[in-house]
């Protein structure tokens, strides 16, 4: 398992374009948030599809990482997508990930993405992660 401070530190250095932030990781679970500003709306003034993608898609490896520790080479396989209302310009989206499966080589989860301190979802994503081998788990590299 990996902490949220070490996962964060591995986002970072790996990942330096991601304006996500990690709120919450442990037991199956990962919360995340994405910063809004101008240069994620698009026209309308409505939050860009690819902002919550991207939001979904940190939210599941993260939560993968903190249950495997830094296993970089854990790449998405598949990611399933529903927008289901309009995310808000000016509130942060958050992402809010449940694993419901872990395997030895697969993990699925599931994403529920909210504009924060709206009680109702922007989005939903179900994702699927391959897990690398032991031994080529790219950890330490």
């Amino acid at each position: 398992m990996a902490s949220q401070q070490e996962i964060a530190a591995f986002i970072a250095a790996e990942f330096p374009q991601t304006r996500v932030r990690i709120l919450e990781v442990g037991d199956k679970s990962a919360t995340v948030a994405h910063e809004i500003g101008r240069a994620e709306l698009r026209p309308g003034g409505t939050v860009s599809g690819p902002v919550l993608m991207a939001t979904a898609d940190v939210a599941l490896y993260v939560a993968i990482l903190g249950e495997l520790g830094i296993v970089p080479l854990t790449v998405t396989t598949s990611l399933s997508f529903n927008f289901m209302r309009k995310p808000s310009a000016d509130r942060r989206i958050l992402g809010v990930c449940k694993l419901l499966k872990l395997g030895r080589t697969l993990a699925v989860g599931e994403v529920s993405l909210y504009s924060e301190g709206l009680p109702e979802p922007v989005a939903h994503a179900v994702g699927t992660y391959a897990i690398p081998p032991v031994g080529r788990s790219g950890a330490g590299s």
